[in-house]
């Protein structure tokens, strides 16, 4: 039992908070999967709380490349691939200047401009069509792919890009917005790793922490059948609406 544990928990993490971040897995995905968003920030959130700064932002990476997957390919008959055909280069092109870059930008300087985008993209006037088409497609891959790796949760930004996007279509925008997280997430994980991140240390509990996304998503898209466009977009709002005001929150408290 000993050795199971040793092989499962990081150095000096107790078990209780290994269990904890388990659980948390599981919920954020039920989350995600039904109201389309939330459950990245919040899993950050509880990582920042239980684990060492250095080890947040990389495993939280790990866990949402596998709990979007999984989510990408239970809803893949709902993805718009079109998007993704833009979005791809975009994210290369994203990891590519992160890679380069690696430096630490002013946190509440980038908080207040995604909190201002996802504020306008939710409330503001419709986005242009041209600006949800090609070359929006790849500019948003692109600014949230580098900024993701300095802030960890870019999710809301290309959630509330996606909904409009797709027009509120709400299995077409949680089916879009999985896959397109699967793609920022994937390098995200090259980066770090060739930063010096060890993530062989972690990756057990990034496997149970995935495995319980799995039970999650499956709970959560049962909600999101039986929940109508309209309501779907209603509630989409005002949980980014949530999200933005909290990121100027933590901009203004630091």
């Amino acid at each position: 039992m000993q050795e199971l544990l040793a092989w499962l928990l990081p150095a000096d993490l107790p078990l209780w908070a290994a269990l904890t971040l388990i659980a948390t897995a599981c919920l954020t995905s039920a989350m995600t999967a039904a109201l389309g968003i939330g459950g990245g920030v919040l899993l950050l959130a509880v990582l920042s709380m239980l684990l060492p700064p250095a080890a947040v932002i990389p495993l939280h990476g790990l866990v949402q490349l596998g709990s979007n997957a999984n989510r990408a390919v239970f809803t893949a008959k709902h993805i718009h691939w079109p998007s993704l055909y833009w979005f791809i280069p975009g994210v290369v092109l994203g990891a590519l200047l992160a890679s380069l870059l690696l430096v630490e930008l002013p946190s509440w300087l980038l908080q207040l401009s995604i909190a201002s985008f996802i504020l306008i993209l939710c409330w503001g006037p419709p986005v242009p069509q041209f600006a949800t088409r090609a070359l929006g497609t790849f500019v948003t891959g692109t600014l949230t792919t580098l900024l993701s790796h300095f802030v960890g949760a870019t999710g809301p930004l290309v959630a509330a890009f996606i909904k409009q996007q797709q027009q509120g279509q709400r299995q077409t925008t949680v089916a879009t917005f999985s896959a397109a997280m699967t793609l920022q997430h994937a390098p995200k994980v090259l980066v770090y790793s060739v930063a010096g991140f060890v993530f062989s240390e972690w990756l057990a509990l990034a496997l149970a922490m995935i495995l319980a996304g799995v039970l999650g998503t499956k709970l959560g898209l049962k909600v999101l059948n039986k929940t109508s466009d309209q309501r779907f977009a209603q509630m989409f709002n005002i949980l980014l609406t949530l999200l933005a005001l909290r990121l100027i929150w933590q901009a203004l408290s630091s």
